[in-house]
């Protein structure tokens, strides 16, 4: 008699959304269909700092501390914007069951994307298992999904860090971690229900939010860079930013993608514009307004993105826009991308963002922070260019747009026998396949990006309408030790987790630098080793840009020919940047 009592309470607790945490548990996997996440969870993860002991994130008392999520902008029920994903953190964070611990549970989710993203986080270690999606013309797929240890996963790739940790006995200063992580569905089938994973090995897997990523048809990438580390900035405090960008494609309408990447704070934007430059820090005409969700500003949590709304705005190809943007509250650091080779500028006290004259705009700044894209209505979608400092542009004439990119665009520009993609710079001087330069988290000087397997789903699956990705890294690898076969198991990665996402993949050979400091005899066997495996047939990319051999003396392989050389005997100049984007057979770059 007491288990059927049981029983029906359970069943009218679930049928009113109020299961507790063991019912819910003992729910999953459950039937006959699919439930929203939130009737699913079985787990309290968030506590108040003064009464820690109502949660257990990890069945040892602990928890993630609701102050630390609040100051971070991750307030119950606020909407998160993360590579291109929006999730919703849980309204009931700090006051009841706030995830699921994945066990096969179906979850009620619908739409077409190109990714299912997952707010999650492991306890017990890195938690991996896989699940399956459920599409509406009855078919299915699997996915793998890893979520990182909450006290021990990477800070390269965690969405947000908070300070503490909170357990029965106290709070501990000790970095906990939440994670954004996106895996590949049917691009374009409408997904009708998600099948959570059963985590393996003892770990166990929990799941905060779950949303399908919209598609971005419509839209091509014009302009990228990627945040490079997070320095100390200004202070800046009712000040106006003017970053100078430059674009590949044209189109009518733009918007602009703004990042908080590796923030522990949040930043409140009160303004932003977008105009075509005419001298300086003057615009050619008025700039034109931009909002956000219909609001004039907006505000980034802790690890968060926000795009602008479509303005009709037309966008000239090749050209310098001004991106500005109002900052009404102190910010004194900033998530930057720091080799611009380009001079920005920033105003006197004041929103001066939809002022066309610069007079207004005193200092000067030669790094972008916190802007990361810019998008045009229309066109093909866009090429990703993914690399170290030669991509970024380092040793090019500043402010002339001499970057290999930049004249690769121009020549899609000219020409009509492949479509004119957009070409995203996503070169960052320093960066390596991979080893973090930048750890991911913290106020540091050191700007070389965390490595590429790190930064890939976010500098290159989460770019918009990307078609094809181009690798041109290694350099900075066997500079500072790593062995050949080291950097081919990165490139092995990506190009593995490239095409399951869809796109081509074009490898690059590392071009020579004998005479730089690092760049030794050793350093130079293993560059040729790492060659030698991208030109084979069985590397795994699609196609192959032999840029060793564009730079290359042909009397002295190992160095770069003198009339391309910057004088570092590392990083090419304008001529051997052309030389690379010349070299280009663009029947390869279409997908």
């Amino acid at each position: 008699m007491r288990r059927r009592t049981w029983t029906t309470a359970v069943l009218l607790a679930v049928c009113a959304g109020l299961a507790p945490a063991t019912t819910a548990r003992a729910a999953g996997p459950h039937g006959p269909g699919p439930l929203p996440l939130e009737r699913l969870y079985d787990n309290r993860a968030v506590s108040d700092d003064r009464r820690p002991g109502e949660a257990d994130f990890d069945g040892a008392g602990g928890s993630l501390s609701a102050q630390d999520l609040t100051a971070a902008g991750w307030g119950p029920g606020r909407g998160l914007e993360v590579e291109r994903a929006r999730l919703t953190w849980p309204r009931t964070a700090g006051t009841g069951p706030d995830n699921v611990r994945a066990d096969g549970q179906r979850v009620r989710v619908t739409g077409r994307g190109d990714a299912l993203a997952f707010l999650v986080a492991g306890t017990g270690g890195d938690a991996r298992g896989t699940g399956v999606v459920r599409y509406a013309d009855g078919s299915r797929s699997a996915y793998t999904l890893t979520a990182p240890d909450w006290r021990t996963g990477p800070l390269a790739t965690k969405s947000v860090a908070l300070p503490h940790r909170n357990t029965p006995d106290g709070q501990l200063t000790e970095r906990t971690r939440l994670y954004v992580v996106t895996v590949p569905v049917r691009a374009g089938h409408r997904i009708t229900s998600v099948e959570l994973p059963r985590a393996s090995g003892g770990a166990a897997l929990h799941v905060f939010a779950l949303s399908v990523r919209a598609a971005t048809p419509g839209w091509t990438g014009t302009w990228a860079a990627a945040p490079a580390g997070y320095t100390a900035v200004g202070p800046w405090a009712d000040r106006t930013v003017r970053l100078v960008v430059h674009t590949s494609a044209g189109g009518p309408r733009a918007r602009i993608r703004l990042d908080n990447t590796f923030a522990s704070t949040p930043v409140r934007i009160g303004s932003a514009s977008v105009a075509v430059q005419e001298a300086g820090a003057g615009a050619r005409g008025k700039p034109v307004p931009l909002t956000f969700r219909g609001a004039p500003g907006t505000r980034l949590p802790a690890g968060t993105q926000a795009y602008s709304d479509p303005v009709g705005f037309r966008v000239p190809a090749d050209a310098n826009l001004l991106v500005s943007f109002h900052l009404p509250e102190p910010v004194a650091a900033a998530p930057v991308h720091s080799q611009a080779f380009q001079t920005s500028y920033v105003s006197e006290p004041g929103d001066h963002a939809v002022e066309a004259a610069g007079s207004a705009y005193t200092a000067t700044l030669s790094y972008w922070p916190l802007l990361t894209g810019v998008d045009v209505g229309g066109g093909p979608g866009s090429l990703v260019l993914l690399g170290d400092s030669i991509t970024d542009g380092v040793k090019s004439t500043p402010n002339a747009n001499r970057r290999w990119p930049n004249v690769l665009a121009a020549r899609l520009l000219a020409q009509s026998d492949v479509p004119r993609y957009g070409v995203l710079n996503e070169g960052i001087s320093a960066n390596r396949i991979v080893a973090d330069r930048y750890p991911g988290d913290g106020i540091s000087t050191d700007t070389g990006g965390v490595s590429a397997l790190h930064r890939l789903d976010r500098d290159v699956f989460a770019q918009t309408s990307a078609r094809t990705v181009v690798v041109f890294q290694g350099v900075n690898d066997v500079r500072w030790g790593a062995t050949a076969e080291q950097v081919v198991a990165g490139w092995r990665d990506i190009a593995r987790r490239a095409h399951a996402r869809g796109l081509k993949v074009v490898g690059a050979t590392i071009a020579p630098c004998e005479g730089e400091a690092l760049c030794t005899a050793a350093a130079d066997a293993q560059r040729v080793a790492v060659n030698s495996f991208v030109r084979e047939p069985g590397s795994g990319f699609d196609a192959v840009l032999d840029f060793d051999a564009v730079l290359r003396d042909p009397a002295r392989p190992a160095r770069m020919r003198a009339e391309f050389d910057s004088g570092d005997h590392l990083h090419p100049g304008d001529a051997g940047l052309r030389a690379l984007a010349d070299s280009v057979d663009l029947s390869v770059l279409a997908p």
